[in-house]
């Protein structure tokens, strides 16, 4: 299976790129928004900027998004999951608007969150394969979907509800970083790749 990380100019690209190798996946790195469509799976890694990430994306805005909604497996993590949206407050440029909704400020005195927080999951069976139960946030923006029914795992920061994961078809879309919230992140991973690969 070929793993492709869209690489927009953000960091963490190692690490998440070494959590999603398995015996049978093929892992690769490319800053050509073109060339990430050619892949089994598209990740859309975390850290960075909104603007800067959005604009790094636009000259295959369509195009992506076209093949998501087509069928293509695509997680997006931390930022990654945001530019799933339409906008951000963040910055200007425009999202893929796979997900309707916009990316908003932390409602909270603590900006950024940074460290371990609970999940509470809504159904998604990869929770509960991969018996992640806690996971590593490092963000001040969350995601609004205008469709609560996409959430598929909620967090909580000084009282401000917010989406952990979203999901709709194949596109899963985690604030969290799974690369870097212990074995249950990895397992989690590998359970979207396994799911990705029926």
């Amino acid at each position: 299976m070929r793993v492709t990380l869209f690489d927009y100019g953000a960091g963490n690209l190692h690490s998440l790129g070494k959590a999603l190798e398995t015996g049978t996946t093929e892992v690769r790195v490319t800053s050509d928004p073109l060339a990430s469509l050619a892949t089994d799976v598209l990740v859309l890694p975390g850290v960075g900027a909104f603007a800067a990430a959005a604009e790094r994306l636009a000259p295959a805005r369509e195009a992506m998004r076209a093949a998501i909604e087509g069928g293509l497996p695509c997680l997006g993590v931390c930022l990654g999951m945001q530019l799933l949206f339409e906008a951000s407050a963040e910055g200007p440029g425009l999202g893929l608007g796979v997900l309707a909704g916009a990316v908003e400020r932390l409602e909270a005195r603590r900006v950024p969150q940074i460290g371990w927080n609970a999940l509470e999951p809504a159904g998604d069976p990869l929770f509960a394969q991969s018996a992640l139960a806690d996971a590593w946030f490092a963000n001040s923006y969350v995601c609004r979907p205008r469709d609560p029914g996409v959430v598929t795992a909620w967090s909580t920061h000084e009282g401000d509800r917010f989406p952990a994961a979203v999901r709709s078809g194949r596109t899963l879309g985690v604030q969290f970083h799974p690369e870097k919230s212990s074995r249950a992140g990895v397992r989690f991973l590998h359970a979207f790749l396994a799911e990705a690969a029926r």
